[in-house]
């Protein structure tokens, strides 16, 4: 397929706001697809040339970025500079250079979609001496053969801002028109099942042109990882027996991050966190005690990592042990100075057998008759199942009075689902006023910030799109050793700019924070229509991705409540 036909089908994607409309578009050009049987495509519709379950990365930033334009068009990097600052958009700026330079040259050659696919492979794959200039030859090359509506797209794929509004459900909901009959009811259900168990849309479009049938073999595999199912907010025990019904489990709600644990049938152990991200280098003794602990041949395991204090044996606050997540080096000095405890509350796979189908009171069950419980190792959550809201509250205070979160409760018939957000589990917490946001913005500082971004602009999520909701400056500390800083999230925010404007600076959105509040407004003036009073930030969450943050609808469900406990 030439690359100019997707492209054009980016355009229309982009020139298009209408979700019915993102859908038609993209189901006539996933049956052209189909026919010419070349499935990896259907990664560059969401930016990427992998299935979601890889976490590469291109790692190719701004700079570069204009390095290679600047190399393809003989501009110099002043010039790029100068119009992206006026543009605001590099992909525009390639579009504009490149159908410049096009006057004069002839493009070496039609650019295929398969071309792009492997030089943009090859992108991570680069080290040591030379890679920088490596990569610029490999961009350049697309480049020097690209149009200018494809030179802008490869530069916005490149940098991880496509801008066509194409979330994964839409992705979903166009398989099933390009493949399925569109009248079927539980179709939606069947894409989006095998979905959940392969992380992997090239795959799902390859079975589901077979037929609902095909769809159904798609199965867990251990040592892929696997999106987490989550949790809705719950504002008290009465209203969660409300809810789910008599009897129900409760478990205590950790301070930590989830680990989904995998050993697979050549007994390889592979961790990997809610973002997909594999952390088994850096978790070097999770490893260990799954490995001594766990008496099973092959499995799949939800759990939490909590940390604690390895000499007053106290559990420590996520932020405490957050830097684990990311670090490769200097391991076991880490593992030494914050040690974790691994809780495990759910099991996915065991024994060549899936059990996501499985009532949550028989996985329990299996999970604690496979797990060999150490103290500060490896252990099953602290459970309590009960009809009795009396004893479930006791339950609740003591969960508190341990240092922990508060409680997850959990219906005993429920599935797990992995990537959804349903009502068969609830969760608990005394403050509730809180939600995971995205930075999409931020100002630099004055005095003795001045340098620092100190002003972050903060977004929910709708159907794939960040509406920003408000600023935060509060709860960030001067220094690194004692927080979340200034500095450090300058550092991290930096090599994200997509565009300047005075002292504001626009981000991808790629870094999530936990933000308290004390109230929810409706505002205009922000995309959202509401606005967080008093927020502060009290977290960075390295180990969520921006699209599992807080949605509109959350936001739209919690002023709600808000504004009916305020009338009576």
């Amino acid at each position: 397929m030439q690359y100019q036909k997707l492209c054009e089908v980016y355009q229309e994607l982009e020139e298009n706001s209408s979700r019915l409309k993102k859908i038609e578009i993209l189901s006539n050009f996933l049956k052209t697809l189909k026919k010419e049987k070349n499935l990896e495509t259907i990664y560059l519709l969401q930016g990427t040339v992998w299935p979601d379950y890889i976490e590469n990365e291109f790692g190719i930033s701004q700079q570069l970025s204009i390095k290679a334009l600047a190399k393809t068009t003989g501009l110099s990097t002043s010039e790029i500079m100068k119009k992206f600052k006026k543009i605001g958009d590099l992909g525009k700026v390639a579009e504009e250079t490149i159908k410049t330079k096009s006057q004069s040259t002839l493009f070496t050659s039609k650019l295929t979609v398969k071309k792009v696919i492997e030089n943009l492979k090859r992108l991570p794959e680069l080290e040591g001496k030379g890679t920088v200039d490596r990569k610029l030859s490999l961009i350049a090359e697309l480049l020097t053969s690209a149009s200018p509506l494809e030179a802008k797209y490869i530069i916005r794929t490149l940098l991880n801002d496509l801008r066509i509004g194409v979330a994964s459900g839409t992705i979903r909901d166009s398989i099933i028109q390009a493949c399925l009959d569109k009248k079927d009811k539980d179709a939606i259900k069947h894409v989006q099942s095998a979905y959940d168990k392969s992380t992997d849309f090239a795959l799902v479009f390859e079975h589901a042109c077979k037929g609902k049938k095909s769809l159904s073999s798609i199965t867990l595999h251990p040592g892929k990882p696997l999106k987490v199912m989550l949790a809705p907010k719950t504002n008290s025990i009465e209203e969660a027996f409300e809810k789910i019904g008599k009897p129900l489990a409760l478990e205590y709600k950790y301070d930590g991050f989830r680990m989904l644990i995998n050993k697979d049938e050549q007994g390889n152990v592979r961790i990997f966190t809610r973002r997909l991200d594999e952390v088994t280098k850096q978790f070097p003794e999770v490893k260990e005690y799954v490995e001594k602990y766990i008496k099973a041949k092959t499995f799949i395991i939800d759990s939490e990592a909590v940390g604690y204090n390895p000499k007053t044996k106290k559990y420590t606050e996520f932020q405490d042990i957050s830097q684990r997540i990311r670090r490769k080096h200097d391991i076991e000095r880490l593992v030494k100075k914050l040690p974790v405890e691994l809780n495990a509350f759910d099991i996915l796979y065991l024994d060549g057998k899936s059990l996501i189908d499985e009532p949550f009171e028989k996985r329990t069950k299996l999970l604690r008759s496979v797990i060999k419980k150490q103290k500060w190792k490896i252990v099953p959550a602290t459970q309590l199942i009960t009809s009795d809201i009396k004893k479930a509250e006791e339950f609740y205070k003591k969960a508190l009075k341990d240092r922990e979160e508060g409680v997850m409760i959990k219906k005993l018939s429920s599935i797990y689902q992995p990537g959804t957000r349903v009502g068969t589990w609830l969760k608990l917490k005394p403050s509730m006023n809180e939600f995971d946001l995205v930075i999409t913005g931020a100002e630099y500082g004055k005095g003795k910030r001045a340098g620092w971004l100190s002003s972050f602009d903060v977004a929910c999520i709708k159907d794939g799109k960040f509406l920003n909701i408000g600023k935060v400056g509060t709860g960030i500390k001067e220094k690194s050793e004692l927080g979340t800083s200034f500095e450090q999230l300058t550092k991290l925010l930096k090599p994200l700019i997509i565009k300047e404007k005075g002292k504001h600076i626009t981000v991808k959105p790629k870094i999530v924070i936990t933000i308290t509040y004390q109230n929810i407004q409706t505002s205009p003036t922000y995309e959202s229509g509401f606005a967080l009073r008093f927020p502060r930030l009290t977290a960075l969450r390295p180990d969520r991705k921006p699209t599992s943050i807080a949605t509109l609808k959350e936001i739209e469900h919690d002023f709600k409540k808000m504004h009916e406990a305020y009338m009576y």
